[in-house]
């Protein structure tokens, strides 16, 4: 096996473990922190770019929200890319659970491995 590949699932866990922790603690400004300066974000409301898109989109969110996530695939793109394409369920204290799937593109940057792009899909 491609040591290459083996390691995608575990960088983009690192990464989304951290991303899941801000979240579901209601820390903004940690969520955004998950991602590149100049990421490209697309949650369910119009996209924005850069951290303080991020921060406002999730300090926006209710109290209580939760993220639960499940890696489906990972692709290494490159020595400092990683695809991933998966199902999160956001739970919340008022209403059901909204599933959906997430595609993001994870770089390694001077500060380690970050979210550049976020993609949020609502299947029906």
């Amino acid at each position: 096996m491609d040591t290459m590949t083996d390691n995608s699932e575990a960088i983009l866990r690192d990464v989304l473990d951290r991303w899941k922790t801000a979240v579901d603690a209601h820390e903004p400004q940690q969520v955004a922190a998950q991602f590149t300066e100049d990421a490209i974000f697309q949650g369910l409301h119009p996209y924005s770019t850069g951290r303080p898109g991020v921060a406002a989109y999730y300090d926006a969110q209710p109290l209580g929200l939760a993220a639960a996530y499940r890696i489906l695939e990972t692709r290494r793109l490159s020595e400092d890319l990683v695809l991933g394409y998966l199902a999160v369920d956001f739970s919340f204290t008022d209403r059901p659970t909204l599933a959906v799937n997430l595609g993001v593109l994870v770089r390694r940057t001077a500060d380690g491995w970050q979210i550049a792009h976020y993609q949020v899909s609502h299947l029906a």
